[in-house]
């Protein structure tokens, strides 16, 4: 596009489910061009990002350009982050008898106990 090229866009934005802040970070915002009809469509855009942010916490940081080495770091985060998910769903199946998506047993745990054991990081 070119400086003199306008689209109208929506802002659309839409509170965090169970989210535990009492500022603007509860919310998440969207820019479209398609009307706030498709409210539904990014909300799972919603899940899909937070799922990222997530695997992201269990990536290591690297500035290589070798592309098979960048693709072994995101198969093994999203291995670790798989794992992770596994153990809280245990945890909270034997402790409350039922899962809710909030994690008792958190990502910052997992990982402080897999550099603890691993001697790694």
């Amino acid at each position: 596009m070119d400086d003199n090229e306008w689209h109208e866009t929506t802002l659309i934005y839409r509170r965090k489910e169970n989210s535990e802040h009492d500022d603007h970070r509860q919310y998440s915002v969207f820019m479209t061009n398609r009307g706030s009809g498709h409210l539904t469509e990014y909300g799972y855009r919603w899940e899909i990002e937070s799922g990222y942010k997530s695997i992201k916490r269990f990536m290591t940081a690297t500035t290589s350009k070798d592309f098979g080495l960048r693709f072994f770091y995101i198969a093994f985060a999203c291995l670790l982050y798989s794992i992770w998910r596994a153990v809280d769903l245990l945890a909270q199946l034997e402790l409350t008898g039922e899962y809710e998506y909030s994690p008792i047993v958190t990502a910052d745990n997992t990982l402080t106990l897999l550099k603890k054991e691993t001697r790694i990081g």
